[in-house]
């Protein structure tokens, strides 16, 4: 099994979160999962299901396309740092950010006509659902999405790219899912929390996704990586050098 970084793993979960969490998508969330929830109680857990497993399966597409092309792991390293700087500016530039939003609106748009056609109150549409969203959202989650698949290129691999891209799909899946079961007003409050707190988050996981970048174009990552892992117990290290 191919090691992975910590820090990969943290950042694409984190991505995901906070893709959900954007101000854009999280109001929209209760109108999303309401019909379903009503027709069907385990359907936003199929929705996050769908979600998980349709990021895994393109995570394991693009390693596997990174193997087979036989492009030198260095330099698959470098491009993946190169676009994690690339894309944390983008996060951090609002003029960037709504360009790239635009161009991702076509995606968005065609996957929205699709899911429209899926009724999602069967567990079996809800999954479908769930498998689409990611692209629904796409003119919102585009730079964080891509984070994740910089992530994918940087580490290299057919499961590396799957782990990362599924915890992707976890992340984005939790609030979903919470929000689903949740109460009235704690979805109020927490929509007032969202709009209010997210764009500095966004910002702040901006500028972090960039020094990431940078660390893997100067190698720190790597140094830093080897620090944490000495400091950890032999039970977690094993653990995690499982993956």
């Amino acid at each position: 099994m191919p090691e992975i970084a910590i820090s990969s793993l943290g950042i694409s979960l984190l991505a995901g979160g906070l893709t959900t969490l954007s101000p854009c998508v999280f109001p929209l969330i209760p109108l999303v999962v309401g019909s379903a929830v009503q027709a069907n109680r385990l359907a936003p857990l199929a929705m996050g299901l769908g979600m998980v497993l349709s990021f895994t399966v393109v995570g394991v597409l693009l390693g596997t396309i990174g193997l087979a092309l036989g492009i030198d792991t260095d330099s698959v390293r470098n491009f993946g740092g190169w676009m994690l700087v690339a894309f944390g500016v983008i996060m951090l530039i609002p003029t960037f950010d709504q360009k790239f939003s635009q161009m991702m609106s076509p995606i968005a748009t065609g996957a929205g006509g699709v899911s429209s056609r899926l009724n999602n109150q069967s567990l079996l549409g809800a999954l479908g659902l769930g498998a689409l969203l990611g692209l629904v959202w796409s003119p919102c989650s585009g730079p964080l999405l891509a984070t994740a698949l910089s992530l994918v290129a940087a580490e290299g691999g057919a499961i590396s790219g799957g782990i990362i891209l599924g915890l992707f799909g976890v992340g984005a899946a939790i609030p979903l899912v919470l929000v689903s079961y949740a109460s009235r007003g704690f979805i109020n409050s927490s929509r007032q929390w969202v709009l209010h707190h997210a764009y500095r988050i966004k910002y702040g996981f901006g500028l972090l996704i960039v020094l990431v970048g940078i660390s893997i174009l100067t190698g720190v990552d790597k140094w830093l990586e080897a620090i944490l892992v000495g400091l950890m117990p032999d039970g977690w290290v094993s653990l995690t050098t499982k993956f």
